[in-house]
């Protein structure tokens, strides 16, 4: 509802944007205002129904997968979707964004999860191997072939493949790999037998493979094989409503692991999770805690515990991609006078949207309205507050 009025008073407006209003426009306006207002409601009303589906369907924890955010619940949807398709996948990420996982959750979900999970790391293998351990060979196929091998083609029939660092693969390879996606057929090196399987294949890569077709070293027909569906795996500093749940889980982890005492993030580390650039994404932030619970004792981690990589960026201020650090000063240091008078931002901000959530009797679009952020703000601010 949009409410037009000459009584233009404060008083009115509140009470109206209170009661359900969208928005309060007082006489005289211009047509443009009236058409920008009504695309606005339209637009706010679209987004509080996908929120509202997102809420419906939010999953923190998904076949491996650990977040709640907006990202991660896209992902997880479309791996869900197209699980049970036999259509090929190319899953795109930085290093350690948990491509693998996204993999093996693929698999799990589909039709092929009593057979072979199949996965295949092509930056591992050396060049001369590669053709053997995709396709297998047969006995003499060169030397040291003292016995027939069975490549993972074969293993993973009725199954999954899973290619990691597929841009990895060369030029020779990409050619046989595409005559086999396109006919299910293959021959083991060394052999002249044509054999036929049936295999989904699941690829991954941190590189951008359009710029390695342009550079010619992936094959255009080959990427635009592997890429029928994309997922896109984001980075961790994309994923602000993750870090703090994420570290929870693995503190947890661990904590049970080594038989720690360890159950929480003094409020200086949780800021500095929070604004670190984590450039090695999942891996890295799993690592960081359990290098803390493995060398440290205690109930609470500490700026103390930090490992030397992340004191010194906390020390350089090298928070590269991430909003500046500004770390809270020591309770001690601050005047007994002002300590009372002064609340930290997070519980103003905490207190202000759960005031403005009652005063709206639990309606959070319309809280957000008033308080103009968007409803998805308030969603992820109540999830970080459990």
């Amino acid at each position: 509802m949009i409410i037009i009025t000459a009584n233009g008073s404060v008083g009115n407006a509140v009470t109206a944007m209170s009661s359900g209003a969208f928005d309060f426009l007082e006489k005289p306006f211009s047509s443009d205002r009236l058409i920008i207002s009504i695309h606005n409601a339209l637009e706010h009303l679209r987004l509080t129904n996908v929120i509202g589906d997102i809420q419906a369907t939010g999953r923190s924890e998904f076949h491996g997968f650990i977040g709640v955010s907006p990202e991660m619940q896209i992902v997880y949807q479309i791996i869900q979707n197209c699980a049970k398709s036999n259509a090929s996948v190319l899953i795109q990420g930085e290093s350690g964004t948990g491509k693998e996982i996204g993999a093996k959750a693929i698999h799990q979900l589909s039709n092929r999860v009593n057979h072979n999970y199949v996965p295949l790391n092509c930056a591992a293998i050396p060049y001369d191997l590669m053709e053997s351990e995709v396709f297998g060979h047969i006995k003499g196929a060169f030397t040291g072939a003292f016995k027939d091998r069975i490549g993972a083609v074969s293993n993973a029939d009725n199954g999954t493949l899973f290619l990691d660092e597929i841009g990895d693969l060369n030029l020779d390879i990409q050619a046989k790999l595409l005559r086999f996606l396109q006919t299910s057929e293959f021959q083991k090196l060394g052999s002249n037998k044509l054999e036929k399987v049936d295999v989904r294949i699941v690829c991954a890569t941190n590189r951008d493979l359009l710029k390695e077709v342009k550079a010619g070293n992936f094959r255009e027909d080959l990427y635009y094989r592997l890429n029928v569906i994309q997922i896109t795996l984001p980075p961790l500093k994309d994923r602000d409503d993750d870090i703090l749940l994420l570290a929870q889980f693995f503190l947890d982890k661990f904590r049970h692991e080594e038989s720690k005492e360890f159950t929480g993030f003094s409020s200086e580390v949780a800021t500095f999770f929070q604004s670190y650039s984590w450039p090695g994404n999942v891996r890295q932030l799993q690592n960081v805690i359990r290098n803390i619970v493995v060398l440290n004792q205690g109930k609470t981690i500490n700026l103390d515990m930090l490992p030397m990589e992340l004191k010194q960026s906390l020390k350089k201020g090298n928070i590269t991609g991430r909003h500046d650090v500004r770390l809270p000063i020591k309770p001690e240091k601050l005047d007994n006078n002002f300590q009372s008078a002064i609340k930290p931002l997070w519980q103003v901000e905490k207190d202000a949207i759960e005031n403005a959530i009652n005063l709206c009797d639990g309606n959070i679009p319309q809280a957000a309205a008033i308080l103009e952020v968007n409803p998805s703000t308030i969603y992820r601010k109540k999830m970080s507050w459990k």
